[in-house]
């Protein structure tokens, strides 16, 4: 089982910057992708970030130029430096990571969430 647990989520005012952090453990044998989507209420789980395990990133429209995805590798990390934040960008973030894992002596294919942090951008 692999599981992941996010941290960095709280209040901030329009204008200012938040870092989340989202380690991954468990019987990871690797890790392939590993990003961030966000859940505002009343709306849908949306992507926000992603990043491969070559470091190749992707982006929502809303984000690009505000938030920057990295992580690291040998902590099974991922991070979310957000900067500018507006009021729109208030929302639960949820990280996810797929991946292979290793039970019991076999290989098997894993896509896990974290629980969830919550951010606002309020004054």
């Amino acid at each position: 089982q692999v599981r992941l647990a996010e941290s960095g989520g709280g209040l901030v005012q329009p204008g200012g910057s938040l870092r989340l952090s989202c380690a991954a453990s468990g019987s990871i044998v690797s890790i392939s992708a590993m990003g961030w989507y966000r859940q505002a209420p009343g709306k849908q789980r949306d992507m926000v970030a992603t990043i491969i395990s070559g470091g190749s990133t992707n982006y929502a429209d809303s984000v690009k130029g505000r938030f920057t995805i990295s992580r690291d590798n040998v902590k099974n990390t991922v991070y979310l430096q957000m900067s500018s934040l507006k009021p729109e960008d208030t929302a639960v973030y949820y990280c996810n990571a797929a991946g292979r894992g290793q039970s019991g002596g076999y290989y098997h294919d894993f896509a896990s969430w974290g629980q969830g942090t919550q951010v606002t951008v309020s004054s």
